[in-house]
């Protein structure tokens, strides 16, 4: 494990949960787990880590309740939390199920989805993981820890560091204020190099459960087509023990065995294959089959299993000179940049916030979305797989401007499995200005299927990642942060630089941010910044450009941003960053309709087969197009 982070004044904050819930799960015969439900207890203290760690837990300040998952940012209303920079604490008793604490041959897992930044982990006081990083997630088997003794209860301490320093991804900055005269003794404060506010706590579920102490660990999916007949490799990795026995199956959606196979690595063939095909580019979309992998071996008790279900998608994606083609066809990326950020809950999870963006992303035709700026929750990706939704994948190392951590990637087996999801479409490293052939290179190893793209703002004669990147994407505010006001201007700046990028390196270019801020309800005309009228004439300029380009070499076009979000105060942020075309609520802005009116005439011009082109109607129905 890294060092942990600075930790600014010794400053902590202590959190226990109150209540959890149990439920059954498909992970397994033997499979069980455990889910948290708010609330939790939250208290101010600057008692240090290891009083904690001893069981002392005495609390010095107020108490609130927490709910997890959610940000602490937003929850209270203490002005110090909402900024709070340093330890966070988080405690809870959980009472297990007598055969877990019993049966030495149930394995008890602690899985936290996410914590950010730096994570700690107890379990009845005695140290269990440590975890680096706020957006993927982390597990610890607790077995031997639950089933020592008597008790049929655990207690779980989680401790967060917050602090982002030039080695942590994203990074930043502390910068202590030492001018007594205008700063209190020890004032400090937290920069960043980017452009959303920093979110901090259990942003993701936090569950136990249970598998068999011989176990199905991972499962690899890589898929291809060969005149029609769909091509599964899988690899499968099992933990515990050398001697088992693995059974393969491949389900369609109607239940129907259409392959099968046996051994931790094969190939599974699937004739007449339904292909997966993203959002409105075929009658019948996101097409998913259910590949089935059963662990079994020989224990003294008798024969015990092991299950796992993953969806497949069988698709082939490929990148030409010009084109980025899904199953051999042209498609043209018409969607968003998104945020994990909603109202009082920060970057915390929510599944009815979830299902309410991906309706609008399907009320507005969008086919694709990037993960800026961060992976996003597992639930997420599952979604669009089920959606049809296309997605750029994007690393957490916005704001790097050194080589500090161009070493940091190398042998990190979180990200190489977050990168080798079966999801189609692009991994993308960051924003930066510039990364280099050996950071490139490294993440093409992790998943040689996948194209790799890296989102970029700097100019197209000194960069040094294009040349090995497979797409091109590109961000631009033309008449936003420079030309305040001149519309007139952008037709000439956009065409110029799409001609600069695709002559020099020849390859695809995503337009993979434009936009312009609008006040919800500031309405003028003729336009001014600001206004929803701006936002869409701004818009309306670009789309005269990428109309012309993406005849030739432009495949895609990506807005900034779906909603509003919340950044750290500045002058020029207005309570967040206004650049979304739904409101931080998920109300539409004028350019919502703008955009809709675009993406449904894209979606039927370029991508739908003429059975699927009409006058059909979204609102006839949820799933209806």
């Amino acid at each position: 494990m890294g060092p942990v982070p600075v930790r600014p004044s010794e400053r902590h904050l202590n959190l226990r949960p109150l209540s959890f819930k149990c439920l059954s799960t498909g992970r397994g015969f033997q499979g069980h787990l455990l889910v948290y439900t708010p609330s939790w207890k939250a208290s101010w203290t600057r008692d240090d880590r290891s009083l904690w760690a001893r069981e002392e837990r005495h609390c010095s300040g107020p108490t609130l309740d927490m709910p997890v998952p959610s940000s602490f940012n937003d929850v209270g209303q203490d002005r110090q939390l909402r900024s709070f920079v340093g330890w966070v604490w988080y405690e809870r008793e959980v009472t297990l199920p007598q055969r877990w604490t019993q049966d030495l041959g149930t394995r008890v897992v602690l899985r936290i989805g996410s914590a950010h930044y730096y994570a700690i982990v107890w379990v009845n006081g005695v140290h269990v993981v440590e975890h680096e990083g706020g957006h993927l997630p982390f597990e610890a088997d607790i077995s031997k820890l639950v089933q020592s003794g008597p008790l049929s209860s655990c207690r779980i301490t989680i401790a967060i560091n917050n602090t982002l320093t030039p080695h942590t991804l994203p990074p930043g900055t502390i910068l202590h204020r030492t001018d007594t005269s205008k700063y209190p003794k020890g004032y400090f404060v937290q920069n960043t190099n980017f452009d959303f506010f920093n979110y901090a706590g259990l942003h993701r579920p936090v569950l136990l459960y249970t598998t068999p102490t011989t176990y199905i660990d991972d499962i690899t999916v890589t898929t291809s087509v060969d005149q029609g007949t769909g091509l599964v490799d899988y690899q499968i990795f099992a933990q515990g023990s050398e001697h088992f026995q693995l059974e393969v199956r491949l389900l369609d959606q109607e239940g129907k065995v259409v392959a099968q196979g046996t051994g931790c690595r094969g190939q599974l063939q699937v004739p007449n294959a339904h292909l997966w095909w993203p959002y409105l580019m075929h009658e019948h979309p996101a097409y998913l089959y259910s590949l089935e992998v059963r662990l079994t071996t020989q224990t003294a008790a008798g024969p015990v299993s092991d299950f796992y279900a993953l969806p497949v998608g069988i698709r082939t994606v490929k990148v030409t000179e010009r084109q980025f083609l899904i199953n051999g066809k042209p498609f043209y990326f018409h969607g968003v940049n998104k945020h994990e950020d909603a109202d009082i809950r920060g970057r915390g999870f929510d599944w009815a916030l979830l299902v309410k963006d991906f309706n609008l992303l399907r009320w507005l035709g969008a086919n694709a979305f990037r993960t800026s700026h961060y992976p996003y929750a597992e639930e997420v990706l599952q979604l669009c797989d089920r959606y049809g939704i296309v997605v750029i994948d994007e690393s957490p190392g916005v704001g790097i401007e050194s080589r500090v951590w161009a070493g940091r990637w190398d042998g990190e087996r979180e990200r190489e499995k977050w990168l080798s999801r079966v999801l189609p479409g692009l991994t993308s490293l960051c924003l930066l200005p510039s990364v280099d052939r050996t950071l490139i290179a490294h993440t093409k190893a992790l998943d040689p299927s996948r194209p790799v793209t890296f989102v970029t703002n700097s100019n197209y004669e000194a960069d040094l990642g294009a040349p090995y990147v497979d797409v091109i994407c590109v961000n631009s505010y033309y008449s936003w942060y420079h030309d305040y006001g001149h519309l007139e201007v952008i037709p000439l700046q956009l065409a110029t630089q799409f001609e600069n990028w695709y002559r020099t390196y020849q390859k695809p270019i995503i337009q993979s941010e434009y936009g312009a801020g609008a006040i919800p309800g500031f309405h003028q005309d003729p336009p001014v910044m600001f206004s929803e009228e701006y936002q869409k004439a701004l818009l309306q300029q670009y789309h005269m450009v990428l109309d012309e380009k993406r005849k030739n070499y432009v495949v895609g076009e990506l807005v900034w941003n779906f909603a509003d979000f919340m950044t750290d105060q500045a002058p020029q942020r207005v309570m967040g960053n206004k650049k979304g075309i739904f409101t931080r609520q998920r109300q539409p802005k004028a350019a919502a309709f703008l955009l809709r009116e675009r993406y449904w005439k894209l979606a039927n011009d370029t991508q739908r087969p003429p059975a699927a082109r009409g006058s059909q109607c979204l609102e006839s129905g949820l799933f209806h197009v």
